[in-house]
């Protein structure tokens, strides 16, 4: 299945073979004898498997050249070359080695020179395939990942030489066989053997042999020739013998039965042959399941077992002409049943039509064309299974199998049903799902009496053409989903009992109403459905997603109807027949436009009540009653202020259990009423007005499971909580709430979500319940956990709580732009299968990406995404600047690093990647969002809503169900691709390959000051919310995780019981986040810092000031030589001491990524001196060097150097101190705050970095084991200060990536490498620092504060 054919089956076309080199060797490839082997992981290969320099430069001469991995134990390599004639040797022991060949490179050429036979292609570890001599191996990869949704040919030349596509696509030079499956198809040994159940006969050495459903004992010597003792086991037993180690005896059924008793030399071999053997004889059906395990032919020994009745062959690659190929199969006398589904015949088996005894057939996704006529021999047959084919017409001949009652010829190209069904009398159905049907003829239905059943779902059908007016008694049930339909008269089938026809674009509907018991019309544009006569047997009918205005009159006076389902419509009022109707059990009136419910008069059996999502203002006063039987209601987004009565007397009767009441206007005085409802399991009164709910009244919910009061304004939860023994979930986010429930009291409590509350502290128990899973205590500010509390918490299975910031954490630039929150809910599911990827710095603090997983049902996929799908967009934005390129090359990437696990699990993804715009000149930050599956983003612009991805479901996208029929996948009736998923794009699920790709929608927009925030969703959220309603709900919450838990919390209110995942990112990418000149912010000086207006509140304690001073310091282990230079203050403009030349150049005026310059140039560079007492500057290069390096302007000893000037806004920024008028003289605190600026080369190209550094931390950041306490640690072993987001000088890392300069200097190998004055000049060196010394007056400190500073360099920049 899903295997790749070197024709035009593809959408690629090969690409044209290149010109043979005039050097080559007539094999034409090149085997590089390399023992690779397979690390222990996910049977990937290490880095020893990568070929080296030569054979890449031979790789990139071409694009049409790759590598071939070739797999097999023992294997024997031959080496070839391209300019020696006979060099060749060979070696043993390597299961794994390349093999250098081109697109023309037949399979024939490398098995010639590998010595092989034949090559064999495995696809995601599933079958094994022999490749044709002409199959061109490095094709079949190419248009792999063609298809895949690669298109540069040369990413496509490197993805085919990497080894982790092994998982995927795997060639070779033998055939791997498995242990189990050999066992399966065939036991075979020679042992002892005696015949009979007495001591008569001596134990004999035999050829025993245990194929399909007999044992065969044969002569070791003669064992084709001679006597063959056959001994059927169906029906049989399988004995121990007690009295010989590792025996079994083997007996037949019957009177006459026969038994044989083998000895076993091990436990293995005993165990093997009794657990395969039981098999055999547990069968009440001689079946022989040989599914699935690449068989070519059939067993030989196999026709021995001439008692077989059932053969299953699916799932194999069957030949015809071979040994024991299809042509055989005729042999076996008793067979009347035959499996060849998946084989990829190609033609039919002309020979199967002369087994006559065949009953049943299935030869379904075969890639038949047409059918011989002989089928017409098969006499017998009662069931014939061609679906997934490409036939378009049916012989006249299979008009003779008169017994035929199943014919399946669903997903195949008919346009018309075949006039051969008039004469199959025995057929009831006409399945003919997925095919090209454009017009609905009733007059040939009409012909075919026999016919009660119609399947016709997924065709194109646009018209309905009827010859007559001439009835219909006979058809029953009808199945016309997905199509085009526009109109659809159905009057004339007086018989139909149940019709689908949901999405269509139907406007009007009409049918007979005689026999109707189901209607479901869901999912069109009906304004108007007719049924007459009215349909006194109707007992289901869902019009859902319709533009219905009212309920049709006819349903009303439907006595039996059970089921109503009009929600999604524009209904305006439910009738007072339809509510008081004595047989209606379900009714969802959702999503319409009611403003108020009749008032009940009698009792009504009335169970399931939806009204969610309209104007209702009041319930009705006796709805609950006269209601006695509503067990769920869910009145949720209404506007709702009071709640009726439960009941006038004193006892209720209600059996109300699930309440729904979420996002309404009920105050604390519903509260009261809920009483009345004493078998309460699951309430939900989130984003109410409730301020207090009475402790009374909560004692009395004993039977309560599940309470949500989310988004209210509750202070506490009462403490009478600890009565509801059986509650398991409390959901009571976003409130007021300053003390911790009594809650970790109740014996089955698992879910607790406490976050973005007022909470200061918890009171927990000696002992938690052991049933508390997840606890959610994020956003509450001023919580403090005690490391004791931490402890006991230690068991749960997920905590959530806030990560304090540390003094090492260091503010980035972004985080005035965007931030985000995240909520995941599991719902009814004991297990979460939702994970989100966060990264508000992203690409070295000037992006973000933020992502969505949704496994559906597994867990490990997601996780998996979640963990390595930043990394690889980072590795890829670094080979492309293209957004299509990059965001499209990370969704095949991490496709194909999910290995085995993405063989048959498979995720939805969804990521969004922001980054500083380089195109749009208007613009700051674009977007750009990929996805697979059903995760959405939406953005919220303007406060409208602005959809970004798109769906990729057969329900959603005609365009991609389309393709998946085209590729004969069988799509189940619930709308699923071989019954495993409703998605077409997916990463993983590779075994669904071509049906399911990862290659992704993208789309790019660019952000602009209406860009509110932007909502990320798996399918459980979109499902329940609209855009709408999802962007207008967020929109005025402050804090994004209250935001994103809103969201999940109206979904499970609004009926969701699946997992369900939302990320709120709010952005900021407006005038306000603007840190330009022009926009009035006071830039630095030309040294780099504010000037006095810029500064208004105080530090806090762990930010040092920047307004001190400034000096730069030059350090290195390997010298410890020192130098100092005076200070120069720039604390106010008044007394504004800049130690710079007179003649600096002027500075350009100060731009922001908001505002970038108009120019071409991406940066504003400011220019700046550095004066060393050296003939060598910091690059390594001389000063009389004839070419200098760009961006280092070299005058003898003198280093002019260009420093990259942006803004950053940082929030703290404003929190910078405001110095005085006039600089006092520094007391003894002040004078240990007094700030420098350090530059500290790194080994890397972007660690330059220039910081502020106090001198209280200079002391303590030359030991390296201090120093990381005021930093966070890069790779490289830099430190970045957490005030390095306030300089306005950007750091080297965010400068702009050039190959020379200052800041790209040549790598070193030392991590802690840094700037060194050679040994040589250190007296020259310090000779100039005397002079410095003596030249500046220096202020007398303190003699309390008499501390020894360190030496200082003038260095102005």
């Amino acid at each position: 299945m899903g295997e790749v054919e070197p024709g035009p089956a593809g959408p690629l076309e090969p690409p044209e073979p290149p010109e043979a080199p005039a050097s080559r060797r007539p094999g034409g490839i090149r085997v590089l004898k390399r023992n690779m082997k397979r690390s222990g992981s996910r049977n990937c290969l290490n880095r020893r498997s990568r070929f080296g320099s030569r054979e890449r430069d031979w790789l990139r001469e071409d694009v049409k050249r790759g590598c071939v991995y070739l797999y097999g134990a023992d294997t024997t390599t031959a080496t070839t070359t391209t300019t020696s004639s006979a060099a060749s040797s060979s070696f043993s022991s390597s299961d794994l080695h390349l093999v250098l060949c081109t697109l023309d490179t037949p399979a024939s050429e490398i098995c010639a020179g590998e010595g092989k036979e034949s090559l064999y292609l495995q696809l995601h570890g599933d079958l094994v395939r022999r490749l044709e001599p002409t199959e061109r191996p490095l094709q079949i990869v190419y248009d792999y990942l063609s298809r895949l949704g690669y298109d540069d040919p040369v990413r496509i030349q490197e993805e085919a030489a990497n080894p982790d596509l092994g998982c995927m696509l795997r060639f070779y030079g033998e055939k791997p066989c498995h242990m189990d499956h050999l066992d399966r198809i065939l036991l075979s040994g020679i042992y002892n053997v005696r015949k009979g159940k007495t001591q008569l006969h001596k134990w004999a050495e035999r050829l025993v042999v245990l194929c399909g459903t007999c044992l065969i004992v044969s002569s070791v010597k003669d064992c084709q020739t001679g006597k063959m003792h056959i001994l059927p086991l169906v029906g049989g037993k399988i004995e121990e013998v007690k009295r010989r180690q590792y025996s079994l005896a083997f007996s037949s059924a019957g009177a006459q039965a026969q038994t044989y008793h083998v000895s076993f030399e091990t436990l293995a071999e005993y165990q093997r042959w009794q657990r395969q053997a039981s098999k055999v004889v547990s069968q009440r059906i001689r079946t022989v399941d040989l599914s699935c395990y690449s068989l070519e032919e059939v067993p030989e020994h196999l026709f021995y077992s001439q008692d077989i009745t059932y053969l299953n062959l699916r799932h194999n690659f069957m030949q015809l002409e071979r040994p024991g190929g299809l042509d055989t199969l005729y042999k076996f006398s008793q067979l009347k049943g035959l499996n060849l589904s998946h084989n990829k015949l190609g033609l039919f088996p002309v020979l199967l039509c002369e087994i006559s005894t065949l009953t049943e057939l299935n030869l379904s996704c075969n890639g038949f064309h047409d059918l011989p006529s002989q089928i017409g021999n098969l006499l017998n047959l009662q069931t014939l299974c061609l679906d997934g084919n490409f036939l378009t017409t049916l012989p006249e001949e299979l008009g003779n199998l008169q017994q035929l009652s199943s014919l399946g010829i669903s997903f195949n190209n008919f346009s018309q049903i075949p006039e051969v069904y008039e004469k199959l009398t025995m057929l009831d159905k006409v399945l003919m799902a997925g095919n090209r049907l454009e017009v609905l003829n009733l007059g040939v239905l009409n012909r075919m009496s026999h016919i009660k059943h119609v399947d016709l779902r997924m065709n194109h059908l646009k018209t309905m053409v009827t010859e007559n007016l001439e009835g219909n008694k006979y058809i029953t049930h009808m199945d016309l989903r997905d199509n085009q339909l526009a109109d659809l008269d159905l009057s004339s089938l007086c018989g139909l009992e149940q019709l689908h026809c949901g999405r269509n674009r139907l406007r009007e509907l009409t049918l007979s109403g005689f026999s109707l018991r189901n209607l479901y019309a869901n999912s069109n544009r009906l304004t108007a459905v007719n049924v007459y006569p009215v349909p006194s047997l109707l007992t289901s009918l869902e019009l859902s997603r319709n533009l219905l205005e009212c309920v049709p009159d006819w349903a009303c006076e439907a006595k039996k109807l059970e089921i109503l389902d009009v929600s999604y419509n524009l209904l305006t009022e439910v009738p007072m027949r339809i509510l008081s109707s004595l047989s209606l059990r379900k009714l969802m009136v959702g999503h319409n436009h009611v403003q108020n419910l009749p008032v009940l008069v009698e009792h009504i059996p009335l169970e399931v009540l939806d009204i969610q999502h309209n104007l209702l203002t009041r319930l009705p006063d006796t709805l609950f009653s006269k209601a006695l039987n509503l067990r769920y209601l869910n009145a949720s987004a209404n506007s709702l202020e009071s709640l009726p009565s439960a009941c006038a007397g004193e006892e209720s009767l209600s059996a109300l259990q699930l309440l729904y009441l979420t996002n309404n206007h009920l105050t604390d005085q519903c509260v009261p009423v809920l009483v009345g409802h004493p078998h309460l399991r699951i309430l939900h009164l989130a984003n109410n007005q409730l301020q207090t709910f009475p402790a009374s009244k909560l004692n009395k919910l004993e039977q309560l499971e599940e309470l949500n009061l989310s988004g209210n304004k509750l202070k506490t939860i009462p403490t009478t909580i600890a009565n509801c023994k059986r509650l398991h979930t409390l959901v009571a986010h976003s409130n007021n709430i300053s003390i911790f429930p009594e809650i970790l009291q109740l014996p089955q409590i698992q879910f607790v979500d406490l976050s973005c509350n007022d909470l200061t502290e918890i009171l927990i128990p000696e002992a938690l319940p052991a049933t508390l899973q997840d606890l959610d205590l994020t956003g509450n500010t001023n919580l403090v956990l005690e490391h004791k509390t931490l402890d006991t918490f230690s068991h749960i299975t997920t905590l959530k709580i806030d990560q304090k910031p540390l003094p090492t954490t260091d503010s980035t630039v972004t985080s005035t732009f965007w931030s985000h929150g995240l909520a995941e809910m599991a719902g009814q599911r004991n297990k979460l299968c939702v994970s989100a990827l966060a990264v508000d710095n992203f690409a070295e603090g000037v992006g973000a990406v933020y992502g969505m997983f949704d496994g559906d049902r597994n867990e490990e996929l997601p996780r998996l995404l979640q963990c390595t799908m930043a990394d690889v967009l980072s590795e890829e934005v670094q080979q492309s600047t293209h957004d299509a390129v990059f965001m499209a090359n990370t969704f095949l990437v991490s496709h194909r690093k999910l290995g085995m696990a993405g063989q048959k699990l498979g995720s939805s993804a969804l990521l969004c990647y922001i980054r500083p715009d380089t195109v749009d000149a208007t613009s700051s930050f674009n977007l750009t969002v990929a996805n697979v599956g059903t995760c959405q983003a939406v953005l919220c612009r303007g406060g409208k809503p602005v959809p970004l991805s798109k769906v990729f479901s057969l329900e959603q996208d005609a365009e991609e169900a389309q393709r998946v029929k085209d590729q004969k996948a069988i799509i189940t009736e619930d709308n699923k691709v071989n019954g495993v998923t409703c998605c077409t794009r997916l990463l993983g699920c590779t075994y669904l390959y071509p049906w399911i790709l990862p290659k992704p929608h993208i789309s790019s927009t660019a952000l602009t000051i209406q860009d509110e925030l932007l909502i990320l969703g798996n399918k459980a959220l979109w499902e329940h919310l609209s855009y709408t309603e999802a962007v207008n709900s967020v929109r005025h919450v402050q804090d994004p995780l209250a935001a994103a838990k809103k969201l999940c919390t109206l979904a499970q209110s609004y009926g969701c019981q699946d997992n369900v995942g939302a990320m709120v990112v709010y952005l900021n990418i407006g005038e306000e986040g603007c840190t330009c000149e022009m926009n009035g912010l006071s830039l630095p000086g030309p040294v780099g810092f504010a000037s006095a207006s810029t500064i208004k509140d105080p530090p806090k304690p762990t930010t040092p000031s920047s307004s001190s001073g400034i000096a730069s310091e030059f350090s290195s282990e390997m010298s410890t030589s020192e130098v100092s230079s005076e200070v120069g203050s720039t604390a106010s403009d008044e007394h504004n001491t800049v130690g710079l030349d007179a003649g600096l150049l002027p500075r350009p005026e100060r731009r922001c990524s908001l505002h970038p310059t108009p120019t071409s140039g991406v940066f504003q560079r400011q220019p700046s001196c550095a004066t060393f007492s050296s003939n060598q500057s910091d690059n390594g290069l001389d000063s009389d060097d004839d070419q200098p390096v760009e961006g280092v302007i070299t005058n003898g000893s003198k280093v002019e150097v260009e420093v990259d000037i942006h803004c950053c806004r940082g929030r703290d920024l404003e929190n910078s101190p405001t110095p005085t008028e006039n600089f006092p003289a520094p007391c003894p605190e002040e004078h240990v705050r007094g700030l420098f600026f350090g530059i500290r080369r790194q080994n890397s190209v972007n660690s330059g970095i220039l910081l502020p550094v106090s001198k209280d931390r200079m002391e303590l950041q030359k030991s390296p084991s201090t120093s990381c306490l005021y930093g966070k640690k890069l790779s490289n072993g830099s430190i970045v200060p957490l005030e390095d987001s306030l300089n306005l000088i950007e750091v080297a890392t965010e400068a702009p990536k050039k190959k020379t300069g200052y800041f790209a200097a040549p790598t070193q190998l030392e991590p802690e490498d840094q700037f060194v004055v050679p040994r040589d000049l250190e007296e020259e060196v310090k000779e100039q620092m005397k002079q410095h010394q003596e030249s500046r007056p220096e202020p007398e400190p303190n003699e309390e504060d008499r501390t020894e500073l360190p030496e200082e360099f003038d260095t102005a920049l």
